[in-house]
């Protein structure tokens, strides 16, 4: 069975079809010693000598088997493998892989702390990271400012964040709050994951985010027992119910 080979790299965690498209634009993959072509349909099964500037990559040939692990973000980690601020990382402290490459299914900003998930399986990273799997993804929300059941409605119903409206799915106070005190605590669900988008979203009813906590992907709750920077790999009934939530190619 051939598949193009951006589907191909994808899979296998070195980047996203649009980056690896780009990276064939610019001449930096090839295959057999030839220039790769964007769209270039390759063998699966045995797709030949692939380089990436240079550097072959091992494609393996026996049975796929999908990993997923749960890290507990904390603060002040960045989302990406590598920052020329010299910033840590969330793939820092991750556990190696002989095989593949860990692909975040989704970010988490700066000042964001919680779950964020890991896996193997670029096409699993892809419908997870969809919007039009629309899976949820839930936080614990900390706001300063004046709120009131006007200010949840709006949020609600939705706000316009540069060219698009944006809502919770749901969003409510938790319990057990003193209602004078300015900073109040929220449970929060949202179904896409745009940069800043929450932060966002009360910015336009004139309150701060001054915590931001995820507790949920999809069907994953963060352990309660995981202490931040550190991991945990999900056992084969977890992941099967994971894959489960969306349609994906194996």
């Amino acid at each position: 069975m051939s598949e193009k080979i951006q589907k191909i790299l994808s899979h296998y965690g070195y980047g996203s079809r649009r980056t690896i498209e780009e990276m064939i634009k610019l001449g930096n993959i090839s295959v057999n010693g030839k220039k790769a072509e964007v769209g270039q349909r390759l063998d699966n099964k045995n797709p030949g000598e692939i380089k990436i500037k240079g550097v072959t990559i091992p494609i393996q040939k026996t049975q796929f088997k999908t990993k997923i692990i749960i890290y507990n973000k904390p603060e002040g980690e960045i989302c990406t493998r590598n920052d020329d601020k010299k910033r840590p990382t969330v793939f820092d402290k991750l556990p190696f892989l002989k095989i593949h490459r860990w692909i975040s299914i989704g970010r988490l900003d700066l000042n964001t702390r919680g779950l964020l998930l890991f896996t193997n399986n670029g096409y699993l990273a892809n419908q997870l990271m969809h919007p039009r799997n629309k899976v949820e993804r839930e936080y614990y929300i900390r706001v300063f400012g004046d709120i009131n059941k006007n200010t949840m409605n709006i949020l609600k119903n939705g706000v316009k964040i540069k060219d698009c409206y944006v809502s919770f799915k749901s969003i409510q106070p938790m319990h057990n709050q003193e209602l004078s005190k300015k900073n109040k605590w929220f449970k929060g669900v949202l179904c896409e994951g745009k940069y800043r988008e929450i932060r966002s979203m009360w910015k336009t009813v004139q309150c701060q985010v001054n915590r931001l906590i995820r507790i949920r992907y999809g069907n994953i709750m963060l352990p309660k027992n995981l202490k931040l920077g550190h991991w945990t790999e999900l056992n084969s009934i977890l992941v099967d119910n994971l894959l489960n939530t969306v349609y994906f190619e194996k």
